[in-house]
């Protein structure tokens, strides 16, 4: 359904005033995913992406489900967001290609030592300097911003538990996956799991991570793409079934 016939049926439910109180919110997801995205990618673009969300939020939001209005559409919003960004993926296929490398890396070398792969000997798998592997971090950071949102299933939730293809399976399939994650973030080194409670839960940007953790915004966005695809790494038995 397109946004002027989903706009017509909101009106028709008379839902506008559920829209009109939360659309701030769409700004808000707007302006917090722009400011870790190039200069490529317009705010103005997300927002009519978001506003699209939140009228398919407030169709199928029950509120018999648990969840307030403002979670669900949250998670609505923002998944409509990185839908959009996906159709215009700014991302050059090498970067995406040097990622995965990375993170296939980090898995064999975890498998076989029993610990946190490291910068050096990561760098060493792959024949390369400490100087490309950092630039292959920083470059990854932004490709798997969106990769790492795809394990969260933040485009893919379900209609409130009665969209086609929900089953009991498939709930229980979503909530092992979940766990799963959560137990591969804690398991993170100490300065990579800070990074991430503070980038995703703290919603705080690079720089101002850096000036909690006295480094440079540059050594913060490393810290961040190697938490990244050492997750990707560790959960690639999960990605595979995908």
């Amino acid at each position: 359904m397109n946004g002027l016939a989903m706009y017509v049926t909101v009106k028709e439910n008379g839902q506008e005033d559920l829209i009109g109180r939360h659309a701030s919110l769409v700004k808000r997801i707007a302006y917090h995913l722009i400011s870790r995205l190039p200069p490529s990618v317009q705010a103005e673009d997300l927002i009519q992406a978001g506003m699209i969300g939140l009228l398919e939020a407030s169709r199928h939001y029950d509120p018999t489900q648990g969840a307030s209005f403002e979670t669900y559409a949250g998670i609505r919003i923002r998944g409509a967001m990185l839908d959009e960004i996906r159709k215009t993926d700014w991302t050059p296929r090498s970067v995406h290609r040097k990622a995965r490398m990375v993170a296939e890396v980090v898995h064999e070398i975890e498998n076989r030592k029993g610990r946190d792969a490291c910068d050096k000997e990561i760098a060493e798998a792959m024949e390369i300097s400490l100087k490309e592997y950092h630039q292959i971090l920083m470059d990854a950071t932004g490709c798997r911003l969106f990769s790492f949102d795809d394990l969260e299933g933040a485009g893919d939730e379900p209609d409130s538990g009665t969209g086609a293809g929900s089953s009991p399976v498939d709930y229980l399939q979503q909530e092992d996956f979940k766990r799963a994650l959560a137990e591969a973030i804690a398991a993170l080194p100490e300065r990579e799991r800070l990074v991430m409670a503070l980038y995703y839960d703290e919603e705080l940007n690079l720089r101002e991570i850096g000036e909690v953790l006295g480094v440079s915004e540059s050594r913060v966005c490393q810290i961040h793409g190697q938490a990244l695809l050492r997750l990707r790494g560790r959960m690639s038995g999960w990605l595979a079934e995908q």
